[in-house]
């Protein structure tokens, strides 16, 4: 009887759980002993009839089948699952996403230049409108296709009449050296807080001089990125077209207008004991450019991208530096520096960029005395800009480091925001992250002749990390220009701006 009960035993422990084997060990190991052991064959010969003993014995046989059985019934499950992964690897995936950023934006104070600008050319000129806008409706899907392919296509719709699209590509994953092979729009490496999501950054709007000399980053092209084993090390290298086809999805054009832009980044100190709440991170970035200066004077149906203009670090209507569309540009040169410097909850970013340009001297130096442009240009500029900023959480948290892209992650509360009724009557509540942000900024779009305006920056940021998917931005920003040439009135000019953002993500 002993031996039927360890036998039922193993066929239990099937049933709850267990491995097979370990069910069949105990049985395989006990069950022998039991039958060799005088003492359990006295017994049965005492305690059961002779004609109990075929009943016991075929008991034993029978649940000994069961036990085969499932034995294998628990084989063809594992190969089903094994079956159904292989299966799952052979078909694409898709997964959704998106983000809404919903903003307000006002303007207490602007001097005559600002209102002049921001009017437009040809309009009665009034001060900068207050406005409440979708900054960003956006809807992204992505997803893999066997063996190695991903895709990610990314669309906008903070302008219900004319969407645009963001990041759209396909590309080879798992190539040597840990890198992907991107072919399509996607973001050229220049600039850290172009680079990082919008989702992370500190501040609502990016830099002036981050803007100016890479506006809305992304440009259909081809790029190689990949980090060493140890991610201390990271790199990006790529050639695009330097026309943003965001709203159109083409260029036409016989000039190309290509750019090669690559960017090389590392972290030599980071802290993996305190799960990076220490790290230093420095990179350089740098990018070659041929734009169609003459496109203006061609038939060519492609804009001439030898441009650079930035918006106040907010929602404006109009680009507040401009140097316009620089006739006779052939080419152009930018190196951009960077560092952040974390420690525990204080962070010290900045980020420097240089922009070197070229005319090609054949079309004539001598143009209208209207817009930024002198009655005559030289035939090299340099202009130039960064920032510097600080910020700190009062909550404890920190600004997460994603070393394989070198930028910014995302910031989880220690407690999430909320507030409920409790049985007892009281009421829970969770604070969420608090964290304050204090940048200076400049850009100088001013020189040999093109005045695109010098503009000075101080933004004062709070943070509302309410979850690690949801927050409340809110920037106070004073500002100069001067040295502008898009007023007909002033060359410089004050103002103040106001703007808070509700962000979500999924």
């Amino acid at each position: 009887m002993r031996y039927a009960y360890f036998k039922a035993a193993a066929v239990l422990a099937v049933f709850f759980g267990c491995s097979p084997a370990f069910a069949v060990d105990p049985f395989m190991l006990v069950a022998p002993q039991m039958i060799e052991d005088e003492s359990i064959v006295a017994d049965a010969d005492t305690d059961s009839d002779s004609d109990e003993e075929p009943d016991a014995f075929a008991r034993i046989a029978e649940l000994e089948k069961q036990l085969e059985s499932m034995q294998g019934d628990w084989k063809d499950f594992q190969k089903d699952l094994a079956d159904e992964s292989i299966a799952k690897k052979k078909k694409p995936t898709m997964k959704i996403g998106g983000r809404i950023h919903a903003d307000y934006w006002g303007f207490p104070e602007s001097d005559p230049l600002v209102d002049e600008i921001e009017s437009g050319a040809g309009n009665p000129v009034q001060d900068p409108q207050d406005r409440v806008l979708f900054r960003r409706l956006r809807l992204e899907m992505s997803g893999t296709v066997p063996n190695n392919m991903l895709w990610k296509m990314q669309l906008d719709f903070n302008n219900p009449q004319t969407p645009e699209m963001k990041d759209a590509y396909l590309g080879w994953s798992n190539l040597p050296n840990n890198q992907v092979l991107l072919l399509g729009n996607q973001k050229r490496p220049l600039g850290l807080d172009h680079l990082n999501s919008s989702r992370f950054n500190i501040f609502a709007e990016r830099p002036m001089a981050v803007e100016a000399f890479n506006e809305d980053a992304r440009r259909f092209g081809l790029a190689m990125y990949g980090y060493t084993d140890d991610e201390a090390t990271g790199w990006a290298y790529g050639v695009y077209n330097l026309e943003n086809i965001n709203t159109d999805g083409r260029f036409i054009g016989d000039n190309l207008q290509l750019g090669a832009y690559g960017r090389l980044w590392g972290s030599p100190w980071y802290d993996e004991t305190s799960g990076g709440r220490g790290y230093w991170h420095m990179a350089v970035s740098g990018g070659i450019a041929s734009p169609d200066g003459d496109a203006a004077y061609d038939a060519d149906t492609n804009n001439n991208d030898g441009r650079f203009r930035t918006r106040p670090s907010a929602r404006s209507s109009q680009r507040w530096l401009d140097t316009g569309r620089i006739p006779g540009i052939s080419s152009y040169e930018v190196i951009g520096l960077e560092s952040i410097l974390n420690i525990g909850s204080l962070q010290i970013t900045g980020e420097y960029l240089f922009n070197s340009l070229q005319r090609d001297g054949i079309t004539p130096a001598a143009l209208p005395t209207l817009g930024p442009y002198d009655a005559t240009i030289d035939d090299d500029f340099f202009f130039h800009g960064g920032y510097i900023y600080a910020s700190y959480f009062l909550t404890g948290e920190f600004n997460p480091y994603k070393r394989t892209t070198g930028t910014l992650n995302r910031v989880t509360p220690f407690e999430n925001f909320f507030l409920v009724d409790r049985c007892n009557g009281c009421r829970g509540n969770g604070w969420g992250a608090l964290q304050v942000a204090l940048r200076y900024d400049y850009l100088d779009l001013t020189d040999g002749g093109i005045n695109g305006g010098v503009g000075n920056l101080v933004t004062a940021g709070l943070n509302w990390h309410w979850t690690a998917y949801s927050k409340l931005q809110t920037n106070m920003i004073w500002g100069s220009i001067d040295d502008s040439g898009l007023g007909t009135t002033a060359t410089s000019g004050d103002f103040a701006i106001f703007g808070t953002r509700f962000m979500i993500d999924f």
